[in-house]
């Protein structure tokens, strides 16, 4: 089931709220600036992931395609030490399982992928990204805050995607009109001691450039 978020004073937000993998692609939909997977981990893994020394915490940027990602997670954590668990292969698969569905959305054979460990506060405005579009899943700490601006300035009501919801957001390259002002941000952590395992997935086609979307948005 998928619908529209609304605000307690039901103004409506163009994001949509799924209960399914394949709900992500409502962000082909019109009038849709994102969407999110609102799914809730397993304690244990939760458990798992939270408890990790920061330096076991896996770090990478690749770009490779879809079909690799997994065996590339296993060779990275292996490499950063991240200690062998079905917790760990949990999230091998889990991000193989993201990077396959975004890429069956967006219609791309590859994948930039990012694993930042973030401690302190990695984005400190509210922005769009470069991209046509992006998937962002916080496996640990405080998901990103998001909102709608309606004059260029920050939201004035924020809400934050819960940890370990995949949300998938269009960038300033998907051909939007008139614009959303969907906006976001990453959590200030910088103090608290908060360690943030963030993964980021951007559309690659075989020339390496942007997949353009605008022949096949929903409506």
């Amino acid at each position: 089931m998928t619908h529209f978020q609304t605000f307690s004073d039901d103004t409506v937000v163009p994001v949509s709220i799924t209960q399914e993998p394949e709900g992500l692609s409502s962000i082909r939909r019109k009038n849709c600036a994102a969407t999110i997977w609102n799914r809730i981990p397993l304690p244990r893994f939760q458990s798992w992931i939270d408890n990790l020394a920061p330096e076991q915490l896996p770090r990478a940027r690749m770009l490779l395609p879809t079909e690799r990602v997994r065996d590339a997670l296993t060779e990275l954590m292996q490499f950063c030490g991240t200690p062998p668990s079905p917790e760990r292969d949990m999230l091998a698969d889990d991000v193989a399982a993201l990077a396959a569905v975004f890429a069956k959305i967006m219609r791309v054979p590859y994948l930039r992928l990012r694993l930042d460990v973030i401690t302190s506060n990695s984005c400190r405005k509210f922005h769009i990204d470069p991209v046509t579009a992006q998937l962002v899943c916080t496996y640990r700490g405080t998901g990103i805050k998001y909102g709608v601006s309606t004059n260029g300035s920050d939201p004035d009501k924020v809400l934050i995607v819960p940890t370990c919801a995949p949300i998938v957001m269009r960038g300033t390259n998907w051909p939007e009109h008139p614009k959303s002002g969907f906006l976001h941000q990453s959590p200030a952590v910088e103090g608290t001691g908060e360690t943030r395992l963030v993964l980021k997935l951007d559309p690659v086609t075989e020339d390496g450039s942007q997949p353009e979307p605008s022949h096949s948005t929903l409506h």
